[in-house]
């Protein structure tokens, strides 16, 4: 047996064990072996690493912004270039194919580049409507924030939450799932080498109860979290029973996918095949809510059953894999038990053929016409499962897209400019396009109802990490027509 890997914290710029010695097993969801021994934070590793923040952040504030973005590109270009050691790291933690793994690498990298001219954007106000008075209002960082991301696509994650909290001044601490800490310490240990100083990025990891106390902590001013709806709701009445500290929340999603007659069919099905079949159907805008008109819908499941069942299947180190095992032997229990539900719900059409042994990997599946009040059809299943539901009309398949706790996105397909804007107005969703797979850098990813509170990406992420304050102070000015 190979030597495990130490997945320990990253606090003011060193890799060091937390300090009760706690740890926790990480096993390979390819093959069910231990790989990793995770290193556990408690409250004493979050004060160090909150001491190491509070000393960066000074430091932090006297550095050009001419600095900071070459900092940001420098860091940008070592992420792609330790391209095959982080994807080895998601390998062997996540099971991650190579081809998912080199959107991840290259998004961390790219919103790095993308936030490093951003603090030019960053603009107070100012006014002299008030005789005798400027009135400025200003953008202020917190100084230390703190941050929850999940393992599912953990560099994108820790990119989306360092990037802009740098931008806006901050110094930060990032919980990094216990499922999947290797990838996040590596490009830790590439902010060391790009220049950062010490203390302003530090990265924990642990379970549910070192979330909890980060969430809890009096010295933190802000957090955002990326994670499940009861992940969320755990973190904010965490955050309000101690210092009332400011959320952003992105959670869980049930996205439909609403496609219409006259929709370009193979547009359709190659568009909303990968979306909820890439990262193993592991991400919360994946479409697993299919409605289309009922006339096509059969034309449609075949083009489906004929693309899904070409995907490979497999080992991560494999490059042709497309699909690798879920996240971990939990993550695999619950698909299953949710397909196994869904097959009293609805019309299984469609269930692939997974690697024997004991990696957790769970079949691609598709059911047909589901019952709308279903578990299956409610619930977030985080696995290769499309739940395809017929509609008659336009006001049938907007009802049944937003029968659900969730608003986080949507996609419509369809050449009718009415219902194109019809469909993107009337679903209750924080993002609706037609056709398109991807969406902007520049664009929010945020959620509605129970998807999340505030909105995240570009200067929306920037914003979320500021204070506003209000400045007066007098001049000489008495005003038009004063003497």
């Amino acid at each position: 047996m190979s030597k495990l890997l130490d997945a320990n914290l990253f606090i003011n710029n060193e890799l060091v064990p937390a300090t009760c010695g706690q740890t926790l097993p990480l096993y390979s969801p390819v093959t069910g072996e231990q790989v990793a021994v995770v290193s556990q934070a408690n409250e004493r590793d979050i004060d160090s690493a909150l001491d190491a923040a509070r000393e960066a952040y000074p430091i932090w504030q006297k550095i050009s912004f001419e600095q900071r973005a070459k900092l940001y590109n420098r860091l940008a270009n070592l992420i792609l270039q330790h391209r095959d050691e982080l994807h080895e790291l998601e390998a062997m933690s996540m099971g991650k194919p190579y081809g998912n793994f080199a959107f991840d690498n290259w998004a961390c990298a790219s919103l790095f580049r993308m936030y490093a001219n951003m603090e030019l954007q960053i603009h107070g106000k100012s006014s002299l409507n008030t005789p005798g008075m400027i009135n400025l209002t200003l953008k202020q960082p917190y100084g230390v924030v703190a941050a929850i991301i999940p393992w599912n696509v953990s560099l994108i994650m820790f990119a989306m939450k360092v990037a802009p909290a740098l931008v806006a001044g901050n110094a930060i601490i990032v919980k990094s799932s216990e499922k999947a800490p290797p990838a996040v310490l590596k490009v830790a240990e590439l902010i060391k080498e790009a220049g950062f100083s010490a203390g302003l990025v530090n990265v924990i990891s642990g379970d549910g109860r070192t979330g909890d106390l980060l969430a809890r902590n009096m010295r933190i001013g802000k957090i955002s979290v990326t994670g499940s709806v009861a992940t969320g709701k755990k973190v904010a009445q965490a955050a309000a029973a101690s210092n009332l500290k400011n959320v952003t929340l992105e959670l869980g999603g049930k996205s439909p996918a609403v496609i219409f007659a006259d929709a370009d069919l193979d547009t359709a099905v190659a568009a909303t095949e990968i979306s909820i079949h890439v990262n193993s159907g592991q991400h919360c805008q994946g479409n697993s809510r299919i409605l289309i008109e009922e006339f096509i819908i059969d034309t449609y499941l075949e083009k489906l059953i004929k693309l899904m069942s070409s995907r490979k299947i497999g080992d991560p180190t494999d490059k042709p894999t497309f699909q690798g095992p879920q996240g971990d032997k939990q993550q695999q229990r619950n698909v299953l038990e949710l397909i196994n539900e869904g097959k009293q719900a609805g019309k299984l059409v469609y269930t692939g053929q997974v690697p024997e042994g004991n990696g957790a990997f769970a079949p691609p599946t598709i059911f047909k016409n589901v019952g709308r009040d279903s578990r299956i059809f409610q619930e977030e299943v985080f696995g290769p499962v499309v739940i395809a539901n017929s509609f008659k009309t336009e006001e049938e398949a907007i009802k049944i897209a937003n029968n659900t706790q969730y608003g986080l996105h949507g996609k419509s397909y369809v050449r009718s400019p009415y219902i194109v804007h019809l469909s993107n107005l009337e679903v209750t969703a924080s993002y609706m396009a037609p056709d398109e797979i991807l969406k902007g850098l520049d664009m929010p990813v945020g959620g509605w109802k129970q998807s999340g509170i505030g909105s995240e990406m570009h200067m929306y992420s920037v914003e979320n990490f500021l204070q506003t304050k209000a400045v007066c102070f007098k001049h000489g000015f008495q005003g038009f027509g004063g003497h």
